[in-house]
């Protein structure tokens, strides 16, 4: 199977009519996980770039879905890899499934997806770490979510997820070469939303 490129990628995003709000959260996670793959791959490490631009371009589609969509009924980041797969992208669904931070909060489900998830799925859900509408701290993002989210983590759930996910943090910028206050973005989603928008407008 092919992975999607660039532009397919920003057609199926846009099939969706995304809101101005989850278009900017989207391509600011694209964008720095487009950076760190490509700094991974600089390093001399073997990397998958298109699939991590890709995956974390459509990681969260399933927040946007139409109403009776199967998808909407299912844990958020499984009902992304359903639907992807759906369109005939099943080669997504592992990295769009092992995103959300909630995942780190299930201890078992964590130690699986730690020992056995693949340098492109953790990119992609440490790229979602740190870009929320931009690119931010990690420590900046969790406590958006905090604000937002109260009752949604008591203090020592707060404080396990936290340093799990301090520790993909270490695990992807050692692999990157670089610090985390070093990360930074990689344009390249307007120029691929534009030529899928045209297309749409044009067919």
């Amino acid at each position: 199977m092919t992975v999607p490129g660039r532009v397919e990628a920003a057609e199926l995003l846009l099939s969706l009519d995304p809101p101005a709000w989850f278009l900017r959260h989207a391509r600011a996670v694209a964008e720095v996980g487009a950076w760190l793959a490509a700094r991974v791959a600089a390093a001399g490490t073997s990397i998958d770039r298109r699939l991590v631009e890709t995956a974390a371009l459509l990681h969260d589609v399933d927040k946007i879905l139409p109403v009776g969509d199967r998808a909407r009924a299912l844990p958020h980041g499984d009902g992304s890899a359903d639907w992807l797969t759906r369109r005939g992208h099943p080669e997504l669904a592992r990295a769009v499934a092992g995103h959300p931070v909630t995942r780190l909060v299930d201890g078992e489900r964590h130690r699986r997806w730690a020992a056995f998830a693949s340098r492109e799925e953790r990119l992609v859900a440490y790229a979602d770490k740190r870009a929320g509408q931009r690119l931010e701290p990690m420590a900046a993002r969790f406590a958006s979510w905090q604000q937002r989210y109260p009752d949604g983590w008591s203090d020592q759930e707060a404080r396990v997820v936290l340093e799990r996910a301090r520790r993909l943090e270490a695990d992807i910028c050692r692999a990157a070469g670089v610090a985390p206050d070093e990360v930074r973005r990689l344009a390249w989603t307007a120029a691929a939303l534009r030529i899928a928008a045209a297309r749409r407008n044009h067919p």
